[in-house]
């Protein structure tokens, strides 16, 4: 049996501002893993940028259109990757099951860079 969870943003972990070409800016209090953001070169799904991110700075890291989409639907959804995902499937007209192995991509390279956390649903 499959144990609910949310994914939600590590604590310290804020969302800035989204630009005019839709593109995130988080800031976090602190940077983990080698590159300290998320892989820039993931091929996610997106069209015209990543599906992560980039370190922007010392404890900023920037989100193209598709990861601030996925960003923003998980927070409107409580973390709950499976609602997220079906929004982003009908958002991109794929699969569902296309969009959510995209989400959890994302969410990987997210949780690497200490952006994000998965905790148990209540």
């Amino acid at each position: 049996m499959e144990v609910a969870v949310r994914v939600r943003p590590t604590p310290g972990v804020v969302a800035a501002s989204v630009d005019a070409d839709g593109c995130l800016e988080l800031h976090a209090a602190y940077t983990t893993g080698a590159g300290a953001g998320p892989d820039s070169g993931s091929g996610s799904g997106s069209a015209g940028g990543s599906a992560g991110g980039s370190a922007a700075g010392s404890g900023r890291f920037r989100c193209g259109p598709v990861g601030t989409a996925m960003w923003l639907l998980l927070r409107r959804h409580d973390g709950d990757a499976e609602i997220a995902a079906g929004m982003l499937a009908e958002l991109w007209n794929t699969a569902p099951e296309n969009a959510r192995a995209d989400l959890d991509i994302w969410v990987e390279e997210m949780r690497d860079a200490g952006l994000l956390c998965v905790q148990p649903a209540p």
